[in-house]
This record gives structure tokens, sequence and C-alpha cells, in this order.
């Protein structure tokens, strides 16, 4: 039998001469001195096998979870590469969740081993080994950590684990809209093939440079664009944070960049964005979140390149995509049309087909579409159809030439800076703050991030509360990312004949607070 392995087929598209650079890096760790470092495609290859080898040591049970909360950096990306070569599944955390996030990721995914960053490392092995995991280690930006110091003993060869495709790769947690994160399970197979069909789709060509300055706990920034790069032998030029000056500076040795739109917005905002500085570039790519037709035009306007938008989700990593060429047929405001082998398809709530044009919910199917959702049968029987089609949640329309628009969230999503802000979840920890009644949170525009959270929120009787005091409580109980940009304090929600809070509403009152 072949080995499905996704380390395996990324390894196998390596160039023959290993010695040439991978990654180059582009920044430094907060308050170091900046010393740029080059990792040539050998030291992916032995570093992969020694950090392998050194979680074979530990004997874990089989398809262990491996559940790693770090900042990013090459040895990170080095770390995910490792995890698929031992053949256990792979469980990226957000690096701005904060205890209460971890401690309940931990207790339902059990993994047998966590990765944090060294100053997390008090508060993070407690959660973990009051959960029963045995094994906890460091790993640093600036390659320190108890992960590199164990591995380093270890050797520099490693045979793949067998794996079908079938075989659970990586558990991707995305929020619930009743606050109970679910984890979708991603295979080995679902993530070749849709890194196989992005590969040919968008024309990765030999020669191609990556400018990635993604972060790596996300789909877009792991799955997408370094399976992308990987799979293509691409140099990578890697930013550990996004820095938009130091971004455009870089683009003259690049040929692609992936970004969400508010890496777009900061990035129009330096003047050394100009079409010279653009002029070796050859694709742009947007995604996570909607991007504004505003951003879209200026970005034309000033590169003369055309923003590529595509569409995809935790569940199913890349679904539709606007075309590589002509650059002319890719349409603002779209996200192009179902990649090859992808089904997407519109049905009403009664799950009844929709003709050309009609907005309903958005279905989809094919090989990208991941295996349920972790210990949760009943939730993923619920999310697919019973011809197996996968309710994304999504409500949208496609035109008669297969153009998909997507028209909004059916479950009150806010994509926050290309990050999914569930209100439910916000709502919860908002009412139990004290002197707290009840709450809503809705999501608004804003011209940099998209989409922010706003908050109104009811005062228990006799209480008085502060918007601002609100907001920095809840600073230090969810990820910054989740807080409500503003929190007003009313003295009543907008409710309808039936008592349900009329959210669009206070979507229509606030609208035009970051206008």
């Amino acid at each position: 039998m072949n080995n499905h392995n996704l380390f395996a087929a990324l390894r196998a598209a390596f160039p023959a001469d290993l010695e040439q650079v991978a990654i180059d890096t582009a920044d430094a760790p907060p308050g170091q001195i900046f010393t740029p470092l080059r990792y040539t495609w050998g030291d992916l290859e032995r570093g992969t096998a020694m950090l392998a080898n050194l979680i074979d040591s530990l004997a874990l049970p089989p398809d262990s979870r491996i559940a790693v909360q770090v900042d990013k950096s090459v040895e990170a990306l080095m770390l995910y590469l490792a995890v698929l070569r031992a053949g256990h599944v792979y469980l990226p955390l957000n690096t701005a969740y904060q205890a209460g996030e971890v401690e309940y990721f931990i207790g339902n995914a059990e993994p047998a081993m966590v990765v944090c960053a060294g100053r997390n490392f008090g508060w993070v092995s407690r959660i973990a080994f009051l959960a029963g995991t045995q094994q906890v280690f460091t790993l640093d930006d600036d390659r320190s950590g108890t992960l590199l110091d164990r591995a380093a003993f270890q050797g520099t060869t490693h045979e793949p684990a067998p794996r079908r495709a079938g075989d659970l790769a990586a558990i991707v947690y995305t929020s619930g809209t009743t606050g109970r994160s679910k984890g979708a399970m991603l295979t080995h197979g679902n993530l070749l093939s849709n890194a196989r069909a992005l590969h040919d789709f968008w024309a990765w060509q030999r020669g191609d440079v990556l400018v990635h300055a993604l972060p790596i706990f996300h789909v877009h920034g792991l799955f997408v664009a370094c399976h992308g790069a990987l799979l293509n032998a691409s140099r990578m030029i890697w930013f550990a944070r996004f820095d938009p000056r130091a971004v455009v500076q870089r683009l003259g040795e690049a040929t692609v960049f992936m970004g969400v739109p508010t890496m777009y917005v900061r990035m129009l905002a330096e003047a050394g964005l100009t079409r010279q500085a653009c002029g070796h570039m050859r694709l742009f790519i947007s995604g996570s979140a909607p991007l504004l037709i505003e951003t879209f035009r200026r970005w034309q306007e000033r590169t003369g390149h055309t923003i590529l938008e595509r569409y995809g989700m935790s569940e199913t990593v890349m679904l539709t995509s606007n075309p590589y060429r002509p650059e002319s047929a890719r349409r603002g405001g779209t996200v192009g049309t179902p990649l090859p082998g992808v089904g997407v398809r519109v049905h009403d709530e009664k799950g009844h087909a929709l003709q050309a044009g009609e907005i309903g919910g958005i279905e989809v199917k094919g090989p990208n579409v991941f295996k349920g959702y972790w210990r949760m049968p009943e939730k993923t029987a619920d999310e697919f159809t019973t011809d197996l089609w996968f309710k994304t949640g999504d409500v949208g329309r496609i035109e008669a030439d297969g153009f998909v628009t997507i028209v909004g969230r059916s479950k009150d999503l806010i994509i926050s800076g290309g990050y999914n802000v569930y209100p439910a979840e916000i709502e919860s920890c908002i009412n139990e703050l004290p002197g707290v009644a009840e709450s809503a949170v809705v999501g608004v525009p804003h011209p940099d991030l998209g989409e922010v959270g706003v908050a109104v929120v009811v005062a228990r009787p006799g209480t008085a509360l502060d918007g601002a005091q609100l907001a920095a409580a809840l600073k230090s109980r969810i990820a910054h990312f989740k807080v409500p940009k503003r929190v007003f304090v009313a003295a009543e929600l907008p409710r309808n004949a039936m008592g349900k809070v009329q959210k669009n509403l206070l979507r229509e009152q606030h609208k035009d607070l970051f206008a």
C-alpha cells in the first residue's frame, strides 16, 4: 500500500539539491538585533526528522493529538511537519487564547503532548498535567526551548509513518454559536487533495517565491500558504509578524503573496507601495474575511494587480477561487467558482435547490471536506445533508456562470481581521461579569479589520456599568481579537413579538460607528 502521509507527499516535492534556500527569515523576535536566517531544504529534512524521532521516542499512543500554542517560527513549522511525519494528529492553538480557552481545548482533545511558549509554561503545564497529558515542552521563536534541547540528541533520518488517506492529520477548533468550540477533523487526504487542487488552479510555477506573513495556527497560513510553497518547492520569505512597510520592501524578491483584507488595507497606507514595487509579483490572494470593494479597486489602481479572492473554512480548507487567468475575469465582491473536484450548491431552509442568482444556504462536497467534528457525532450528523453535502452555515448565491457570492453568515459569525468571532461565546463571557443582566454582540463594518464586534449591555437593577471597564475586564478572559471594540450600556435590548433580540436593529444602529 502506498503511504498517504501528507508529509511524504510534501517531502517528495523537495528539490533535488537540498542545499537550496527554502526559507529566509525577514524579521527577528522583539528586543533582538535582526540577523536574517536562511534555512535550506536539507535543514527542513533534518530538523523534521529529529523532531519526529523525539516524538517516536516518547512512545505516545497511536494517533495521539499534539497540541501546539507557540509563536510563529520556522521551528514551529518544522514541528507541524514532524507531527505529520511521525503519524500523529496536529492541534494548532491561537497564541491569543487565554487559560480558560486552552483548558477547554486540552480537556476536549486530551492531547498526549503539549508544546507552548516558554513564558506560558507555568499555567499551560498545570492545565495539561491536570488533564492527564504526560508530555509538555516549550518552544520559543528564538530557537530555544526544551523541545529543541531534547531533539538535539536525535538522529537526522526518519521514515515517515505509514498513513491512509482517511487517517487524521489535524484537528482545527472552530468556535460554535453556542460558545462550545468544535474540533474539525481533517485527514491527510483532505489536506493533500486541496493543496494539489490549489497548486494547479493558481498555476504555481518554477521559481515562485512566497511572502509568508500570516500566522501558522490558522488554516490560511498553515494549510494554504505553507502547503502551497512546500508542494511547489518554492522559497518563502518568512515574517514572524506582519509589518506592512517591511513586506512592501520585500515584494521585489517575490511572486506570490497571501493575506487577509486588513493586510491589504495597511499596505495601501504605505507610500512605498507602487507599481514598480509590485512589478515582479504575479499573484496577490486574499481570504479569511470579506474584502471591501473599495480595497479591491484601490489595490488595482495603485499596483496594477487585481487581488484574487477565494473562499474556504476550517472544515473544508479551500472551496472556490476567482480565476488565475485572465486576471480581468476576477470579480470584486465574489469568491469565484468551485475548485476542480469540489461541488457547491445553494438550497433553501427546506432543502430545495435554488436557481441561479437566488440566495440560500451554501452546501459543499468534495475530497477536501472534513471527516466530522471531534467527539461530536450528533453535531456532525446535523451539519450534513442526507446525501452527504456539508452545510457551511454561509448564505450566498451562485450565478449562472458559476461565480459564488457570499452575502452573510447564517449564524451571526463575525470575521474580524481574518479571525472568526462568534457572538454567543462573547455574550456568555459578558453575562458572567458583575452587574450584567444580558448582552448582545453584533458585527459592524470596519475599514481595517473588515468587521468588528460591538456589544450592547443591559445592567442589573440598581447597578451602574461602564462600557470601557467591561471591555477591559474581557481582555483578561478571552483572546483580544474577540473583545468588542466598543461596549454600550443600554436600558434594554430591542426584541420582536416572540422575545428574540433583533440584532438587525443593533447592526443598523451602529453600522457607521467606524466609518
